[in-house]
């Protein structure tokens, strides 16, 4: 019988979890453990310390709901989200618009709308603006029909899945023309923190961190034949743009609003512009999926096959 040691202990479990059939999960699991017995062995933690960690761990899934994901919230604000966003760059075979996080609120079922619709419900006195822009190739070739989802916070700072887990607002889905342009109205988007009610908020004061976000607007465009292009347009002047909480801002991604646009499609209102290239789509695009989900599609149960046996009375 092999003697346990902090020395031995790491290849002990390697050794156990070395038949696992399937290699990348072996791979992924061989690495987790190597570094995480690595780091217990750096800040020699205590058994004080590793009951807290799991405390919060606990606390974080808590707190998810069918309207909230906080254990995207904890990888936003850890640069862990940015940092799968950037390996996920350097597989793209051309280089398109940046990418910017999914964020924590995207939601699926958001409602097509027409071009030049306003996507918020309640627009106050000298806040609305027009969004617009065009979508192509990164060559310049217009992409015509190319989908493009948009969603932010309204003026209160908060997404609508926020306030109702039912409600839609401030979020809608269009599609371009022949030139690849797309239009629609909004309100002027506004910097907000994030949820600091939870656990990960709790975690950001004992950092002493500010958990502002900069304001920003969300973007999910795509086309056929195309990778799908997560991002999000920053303003320019916004006093976090440069100390993101969740590391999702870049300047490439910055825009102004400009007061009186000659090319802004809406006349008498100030606008965004805001173009987007799209890279060709890849065999890795069609299976690498995406930074971030619906928190309520994350949380659905799994569907139950046909032949499975029926689940016990008042499950």
């Amino acid at each position: 019988m092999r003697e346990l040691t902090t020395e031995t202990i790491t290849d002990a479990v390697l050794d156990q979890m070395a038949a696992t059939p399937d290699p990348r999960l072996r791979a992924l699991m061989a690495s987790a453990v190597k570094h995480l017995h690595a780091f217990a062995r750096e800040v020699n933690l205590t058994p004080a310390e590793w009951i807290k960690g799991i405390e919060f761990m606990t606390s974080v899934g808590k707190m998810c709901t069918p309207e909230r994901q906080e254990f995207i919230l904890l990888s936003d604000t850890m640069g862990l989200s940015a940092l799968v966003n950037f390996l996920h760059d350097k597989t793209a075979i051309e280089e398109g618009t940046h990418t910017s996080l999914l964020g924590p609120f995207y939601r699926e079922s958001t409602p097509k709308l027409a071009a030049g619709s306003q996507i918020a419900s309640h627009v106050k006195p000298g806040s609305e603006c027009v969004l617009y822009g065009r979508v192509t190739d990164i060559g310049g070739k217009p992409l015509a029909n190319a989908t493009v989802s948009v969603w932010q916070t309204g003026a209160d700072g908060l997404y609508d899945i926020q306030e109702s887990a039912t409600a839609t607002d401030y979020r809608g889905v269009f599609t371009t023309d022949a030139d690849g342009a797309y239009v629609l109205r909004t309100v002027k988007p506004i910097g907000y923190s994030i949820p600091m009610d939870g656990p990960v908020g709790g975690l950001a004061r004992a950092q002493a961190r500010h958990g502002m976000r900069p304001a920003h607007i969300h973007f999910l465009v795509g086309a056929p034949g195309y990778r799908e292009l997560v991002t999000a347009l920053y303003l320019r002047d916004d006093p976090h743009l440069a100390d993101d909480v969740v590391f999702g801002s870049s300047d490439d991604l910055a825009v102004d609003l400009v007061a009186n646009d000659p090319s802004c499609p809406i006349k008498g209102l100030p606008s965004i512009r805001f173009d987007m290239r799209l890279a060709r789509e890849s065999a890795v695009d069609k299976t690498s999926g995406r930074v971030g989900s619906d928190p309520s599609a994350i949380l659905k149960p799994p569907a139950r096959s046909e032949s499975a046996a029926p689940a016990p009375a008042g499950s």
